[in-house]
C-alpha cells in the first residue's frame, strides 16, 4: 500500500487540484462561462507543470540538508529567481499594480520600500546567515547563544510571523481567485493548500526553490507581455506615455475624487499632473516613515526570505542570489509603474473599484484589454494567464512559508530543544513533514474561517515582528560583541508583542461603529453642512501619533456643503432615466453604473447587518487609540533599544566566547560547508 502511494500520490494531488478547479466554474468570474474552458486549460497546464516538479524533487529528497536546504545545491542564479519568487506575491503583483491604479506616485512608493530593503538584506544579512547557519533563524541565534531559549524564541517567532502572512495570503488568495475566474472561496483556499501541502511535505526545499523559480519566470514574461502591449502606442517613450496619462480623463476624475473640495479650483491638466505626484494615498508623513521602515527591515526579518540563504553552497553564491534577486525584483516594480498606470488609463479606476475596491483586479483587467477586450478570445486567453500566474504566485509563497514554519516547529523545538540535538536524519525529516502537515491544517483551516474578514492588520504584523523582534536580534547577534542570551530573548519577545499590540489598536482593525456610519452614509447620502471655521492642533507631535483624549489635529477651514443623496436615490434616478437613452455609449454607462451601485448598496446592507449591534473592536476599542497603520517607527528601535540593554545589564559567558569564532565564520565562511553534512 505505502509503495502505491508513493508511486501515485502526484496524480492524486493532481486530480483533486483539477477538481477543485473544475467545481469552480459553476461561479460567476471576470471570465464568461464561454470561455471557462480556455481558463481551466491554463490553471491544469500550471498545476501539471508544479506537480512534476514536486515529483521529480520528492526521489532527490531523502536527508535533512536535502529538504530543509535543497542539500546546498541551488546556484547563486537559481536561487536569485528562487528569492524573487519567495518575494513576490500575490500583494507585490497584484496589490501594487492596482494602488498605482488607483493612487499614482504613492502606489509606486511600495515598489520603492520593497526594492530597497534588499540593499539591507545584500550588505548585512545574506552572507553572515549563510556562513553561519544551518537552516532557519533559531540556528543563526544559537551559534554564540544558549541554543534552547534562543531556538524556543526563535521558532515562536518565526511561527507568529509565518502564521499571520501565511493567513493573509491564504484569505487573499480565496478572495482574488473567486474575484477572477468565480472558485468559491472554500475551493480555492483548499486547492492553495492541497498544492503547497504536496510541494512541501513531498519536495521540501528542493521543490519549492523550483516552484518558485517557474512561478517567477511566469510572472516576469506575463509583465513584459503586458508593458510591451502597453506602452508600444507610445513609441516606448516614457514621457509620452506620462503624457499620455496626465491627460486621460479617467485619470482626471480619479484624481478629483480623491481631492474631493479641493479639485474645485483644478484644472484638467493640473489634476492629472497631481496624479503623479504624493499625497494622494499616503498621506501622513509619520505613517510613510513607519511604513518604510517596515518595508525594508521586515524584510531582512523574514524567516522564509532568510532560509533562502542556506541553500547556495558558497558565500560567494549567497552575494550573488541576493544581487540577481535584486535585478528581477526592481525590474519588475518598474513594470509594475506601467502595469498600474496602463490600467489607469485602458481600464478606468471606477471599473477597476467596481470589482474590487482595492484596485487587485488592474493587472487582470488590463491583460483582458490588451488581448482585445472581454469578448475576444486571445483578451480571455490572456485574462485567464494572468489568473493562473495569480495562482501560482499564491502557492508557492504559501508553501516558502509554510516551509519555514515547519522547520521552527521540526527542527529548532523537536530536534534542537526536545531531542537537544540528538536525532536520527529519519527522525527529523519525519518531523519535519508532520510538522508540513500541521502547519498545512491550521492554514486551511484559518482561512476559512478567515472568509470576509479584514485581514491587513496580519500583514502590517507580519512585517513589524519580523523588523522589530527579528533583525534586531540578528543583526546585534552578527555585529556586536556584547549581545548575549538576555538580550535577544527580551529584545525578540519586547519588540514582537509591542509591534502585535500598536497593531491591535491602529486603523488596521475593523471598527463597527465607523463601518455603521460609512454603511449608513452610503445608503442614505448626507445632510446639508454648515460652514466650519479653521481648527488649531493641540499637543503637536504627540497628536500625530496617539489618539489622546482631547487632542485635536490642525483642521482647515470648510465651507458650507450642500445635501448630497445616498446610493439609492441615485439608483432610482438612473434606472427612471434609463428607457430615454438612445445613444449606445451612453446606455452600456448607465448600465455599469447601475450594476456598480446595486453592489454599493448591496456591500453597505451586508455591513448593517454584520455589525449590527456592535460598538467596539476585538480588544474593545471605539475608534483607534494609535493613529499609524504600520508601528515601525515606536516597535523598531524599541527591539534594538532593549537587546542593547539586556545585553549590557546582564553577563553570558557562552556569547563571549564563541564571538571571536562567529566573526571569524560569518566573514570567512571557515566550516559552514560542514554545517549540513548531518
Amino acid at each position: 500500500m505505502s509503495a502505491l502511494i508513493k508511486k501515485y500520490w502526484p496524480a492524486g494531488l493532481g486530480l483533486l487540484a483539477l477538481i477543485a478547479s473544475t467545481a469552480a466554474f459553476a461561479g460567476e468570474g471576470a471570465v464568461d462561462d464561454k470561455f471557462k474552458w480556455m481558463t481551466f486549460a491554463v490553471f491544469g497546464a500550471i498545476i501539471a507543470v508544479t506537480m512534476y516538479i514536486t515529483f521529480w524533487a520528492a526521489k532527490q529528497t531523502h536527508s535533512t540538508s536535502e529538504f530543509y536546504a535543497a542539500g546546498r545545491s541551488v546556484s547563486g542564479v537559481q536561487n536569485g529567481w528562487a528569492i524573487a519568487g519567495d518575494y513576490l506575491s500575490a500583494a507585490s503583483f497584484l496589490g501594487i499594480a492596482g494602488l498605482i491604479s488607483l493612487y499614482g506616485y504613492d502606489g509606486f512608493m511600495y515598489s520603492v520600500g520593497w526594492l530597497v530593503a534588499y540593499i539591507t538584506v545584500l550588505l548585512v544579512i545574506a552572507e553572515p546567515c549563510r556562513n553561519i547557519g544551518k537552516y532557519t533563524l533559531g540556528d543563526i541565534l544559537a551559534f554564540r547563544n544558549d541554543p534552547k531559549k534562543t531556538k524556543t524564541v526563535a521558532a515562536i517567532s518565526t511561527i507568529t510571523v509565518s502564521i499571520f502572512y501565511l493567513t493573509a495570503q491564504m484569505v487573499g488568495g480565496g478572495v482574488l481567485i473567486k474575484t477572477l475566474i468565480g472558485i468559491d472561496y472554500e475551493i480555492s483556499v483548499i486547492g492553495v493548500g492541497i498544492l503547497m501541502l504536496a510541494y512541501v511535505v513531498f519536495g521540501g526545499m528542493k521543490a519549492t526553490t523550483w516552484v518558485q523559480i517557474v512561478k517567477a519566470v511566469l510572472l516576469v514574461a506575463a509583465s513584459i507581455i503586458l508593458v510591451v502591449l502597453v506602452w508600444a502606442p507610445y513609441g516606448f517613450s516614457l514621457p509620452g506615455f506620462l503624457d499620455a496619462v496626465t491627460k486621460d480623463p479617467k485619470v482626471q476624475a480619479q484624481v478629483a475624487k480623491l481631492l474631493g473640495n479641493a479639485a474645485a479650483n483644478m484644472t484638467p491638466e493640473e489634476l492629472g499632473q497631481r496624479f503623479l505626484e504624493p499625497g494622494l494615498f499616503l498621506k501622513n508623513p509619520f505613517d510613510q516613515i513607519s511604513l518604510g521602515m517596515a518595508l525594508v527591515f521586515g524584510t531582512a526579518g523574514m524567516p522564509h526570505i532568510l532560509m533562502r540563504f542556506f541553500t547556495v553552497p558558497t558565500a560567494q553564491d549567497a552575494r550573488k542570489s541576493v544581487i540577481w534577486a535584486m535585478a528581477i525584483i526592481g525590474g519588475f516594480y518598474v513594470l509594475t509603474l506601467f502595469l498600474g498606470m496602463g490600467a489607469a488609463i485602458n481600464v478606468g479606476s471606477a471599473k477597476i473599484s467596481g470589482i474590487d475596491a482595492g484596485g487587485n483586479m488592474a493587472a487582470p483587467l488590463l491583460a483582458q484589454f490588451a488581448g482585445g477586450g472581454a469578448e475576444s478570445y486571445l483578451g480571455n486567453f490572456m485574462l485567464a494567464f494572468v489568473a493562473a500566474v495569480a495562482f501560482a504566485t499564491i502557492v508557492a509563497v504559501v508553501a516558502g512559508l509554510v516551509l519555514a514554519s515547519a522547520s521552527a516547529m521540526a527542527h529548532d523545538i523537536y530536534v534542537g530543544v526536545i531531542k537537544g540535538d540528538h536525532a536520527t536524519p529519519e527522525e527529523q525529516v519525519k518531523a519535519a513533514r508532520i510538522s508540513s502537515i500541521i502547519v498545512g491544517i491550521v492554514a486551511i483551516t484559518v482561512g476559512i474561517l478567515a472568509k470576509g474578514q479584514n485581514v491587513a492588520h496580519l500583514v502590517a504584523m507580519a512585517f513589524a515582528v519580523a523588523a522589530s523582534g527579528n533583525l534586531p536580534a540578528v543583526f546585534l547577534t552578527l555585529y556586536w560583541k556584547k549581545c548575549n542570551t538576555t538580550g535577544i530573548v527580551a529584545g525578540m519577545l519586547v519588540g514582537s508583542f509591542t509591534a502585535i499590540a500598536l497593531v491591535m489598536i491602529s486603523p488596521n482593525m475593523t471598527y463597527p461603529k465607523a463601518k455603521i456610519a460609512a454603511a449608513k452614509k452610503v445608503l442614505e447620502g448626507e445632510a446639508a453642512q454648515p460652514a466650519k471655521p479653521a481648527v488649531a492642533a493641540e499637543g503637536g507631535f504627540v497628536c500625530e501619533l496617539f489618539a489622546v483624549s482631547g487632542c485635536k489635529k490642525a483642521e482647515p477651514a470648510k465651507p458650507e456643503q450642500a445635501a448630497k443623496p445616498g446610493a439609492p436615490e441615485k439608483l432610482a434616478k438612473l434606472q427612471e432615466k434609463l428607457p430615454t437613452l438612445t445613444d449606445a455609449k451612453d446606455l452600456e454607462k448607465a448600465k455599469k453604473d447601475i450594476a456598480g451601485l446595486e453592489k454599493t448598496i448591496a456591500k453597505a446592507q451586508d455591513d448593517l447587518k454584520k455589525f449590527e449591534g456592535q460598538t467596539t473592536s476585538m480588544v474593545g476599542l471605539e475608534k483607534p487609540f494609535f493613529l499609524l497603520k504600520n508601528p515601525g517607527l515606536i516597535s523598531i528601535p524599541l527591539g534594538f533599544l532593549v537587546v542593547i540593554l539586556g545585553s549590557l545589564l546582564t553577563r553570558d559567558k557562552r556569547s563571549e566566547e564563541l564571538w571571536d569564532e562567529l566573526y571569524v565564520r560569518q566573514n570567512t565562511g571557515i566550516h559552514a560547508e560542514g554545517a549540513t553534512a548531518h
